[in-house]
């Protein structure tokens, strides 16, 4: 049997082999005349799938791929009807999942937010590939709501497409990449990953392929199902892992904090902080900074480009440092093109200015957080070193023991430093803090390790008498 399917102004013609198990909930017909009831045509389909070349390894014995691009049908006036169908069906087959596995592609080249390109997803025996320039994606709500677990892998920029998409994230999130963490991995790929616990070889990736292309070529198609095909099987064996190691709990806290994270909104307020060429400026160059770094953001997000497109960072520090008046002081700023003095935004931009130099100077530590005393900042590298340590004896990725930041906030003394709560408080932050007020020592082990170990208080010969010992004297 020959289908052929037609993706925007593009056709595909599939050969459907026999035997191959995989369903597309789509527009796939080998017939152009419209259906009389599409709905009780596309639980057909899906009663009885037929076969995709493309997919077929992806595929076993009892597994289905469904291919969700529903696109136009070569002269078919039914798809619209159709697609309408197919995708909640897809939902009612994921709500009844306890787990499935998510992905996303996208591009944010030119754009301040993510442009989603195609959602992958998978549950027990299906693959789903689902087209969110034809579909919209707000149905997808119910299940992230539910209380079925999202499997994922490096989900950060997920979620944040996610949340533009759906209007949600997950309620119960379960990345692999943070698992693998907790196990002696080192943010792992997908790819890493995979080999190293299944065995399989992952189709290689380009970084340079347009996925907002269509139609999208096979072996686009393939390497996205496969983003997806083996999660479950990951978590499955991750989750076993952790048990063993009495890590589980850890796991999933960490993956609620990520979770929590994608809902907090980047602040126009708080991007200054992040230029590197500003953080020798002070004085009214600060604000200045401040105020101009805050327009562009809010800029950014207007026109929905890249920050970076509204002005470099280069002109914003040399803006907070020339603090121009005028459009020809402007002009004369290095950094700053013609492109950038056009239109109504430049009066906002000068505004911002003059803002900037009658405002406050604004702080980098958070408000009512001591800053870290002097004393205590030669400590920061010698912590670091520890913490390193730790992460190798304890087979766990240093980032997720412990951030300079995180050492940071704890020897500020920050109320919510993340070190003095859960399980990294008694690990890592209570270690820290003994060190910190000489309680304990950090010595070389002798086999080119580090031992923080109980400190004697005793002096090595060169250093000053103690008491005790000029009594003796």
């Amino acid at each position: 049997m020959r289908l052929n399917i037609e993706f925007g102004d593009g056709a595909l013609p599939i050969e459907v082999p026999d035997g191959t198990p995989v369903v597309r909930a789509g527009d796939l017909y080998d017939e152009p005349a419209p259906l009389e009831d599409p709905v009780e045509a596309t639980r057909e389909a899906l009663r009885n799938p037929v076969g995709s070349p493309p997919l077929r390894s992806l595929a076993n014995a009892s597994s289905r791929v469904v291919i969700g691009f529903p696109d136009r049908v070569k002269g078919g006036a039914h798809a619209t009807s159709h697609r309408r169908v197919a995708i909640p069906l897809i939902l009612d087959e994921l709500e009844r999942a306890d787990a499935y596995a998510l992905d996303t592609e996208f591009h944010r080249e030119r754009t301040y937010f993510p442009k989603i390109a195609l959602l992958q997803l998978a549950w027990p025996g299906t693959i789903a590939l689902v087209d969110p320039l034809t579909v919209d994606l707000a149905p997808l709500a119910r299940i992230l709501a539910g209380p079925a677990v999202a499997v994922v892998h490096a989900a950060s920029q997920d979620l944040e497409v996610l949340l533009r998409s759906c209007g949600t994230v997950p309620s119960t999130l379960f990345d692999t990449q943070i698992a693998a963490g907790f196990v002696g991995m080192s943010t792992p790929s997908l790819g890493a990953l995979v080999e190293r616990e299944l065995g399989v070889h992952l189709p290689k990736a380009d970084r340079l392929t347009d996925w907002l292309r269509r139609p999208l070529s096979e072996d686009q198609r393939t390497y996205a199902a496969s983003d997806v095909a083996h999660l479950l099987e990951l978590r499955a064996r991750l989750l076993a892992d952790l048990d063993r190691r009495g890590r589980r709990s850890w796991a999933e806290a960490e993956c609620a904090e990520l979770r929590s994270r994608a809902r907090t909104h980047r602040e126009p307020d708080e991007v200054w902080s992040r230029i590197k060429e500003g953080k020798h400026l002070r004085g009214s160059a600060r604000t200045v900074l401040h105020a101009v770094a805050a327009w562009r953001e809010r800029r950014a997000m207007e026109i929905d480009q890249p920050a970076r497109f509204v002005l470099p960072d280069l002109a914003v520090v040399a803006i907070a440092q020339r603090q121009p008046r005028t459009l020809d002081d402007l002009r004369s700023i290095r950094g700053v093109d013609e492109r950038h003095t056009r239109g109504e935004a430049v009066e906002r931009l000068l505004a911002a200015v003059r803002d900037g130099v009658a405002g406050p100077e604004p702080v980098r530590v958070a408000a009512g957080a001591p800053e870290l005393s002097r004393e205590l900042r030669p400590a920061i590298g010698l912590v670091s070193a520890w913490v390193s340590q730790l992460a190798r004896d304890q087979d766990i990725d240093t980032s997720l023991l412990a951030t300079r930041a995180d050492i940071e906030a704890l020897l500020r003394g920050d109320p919510d430093a993340r070190l003095a709560q859960g399980w990294r408080a008694a690990l890592v932050g209570e270690p820290i803090r003994r060190l910190v007020t000489g309680d304990a020592a950090l010595a070389f082990d002798g086999r080119g390790g580090l031992l923080l170990e109980a400190r004697s208080g005793a002096p090595l010969g060169g250093g000053p008498a103690g008491p005790d010992r000029a009594e003796a004297d």
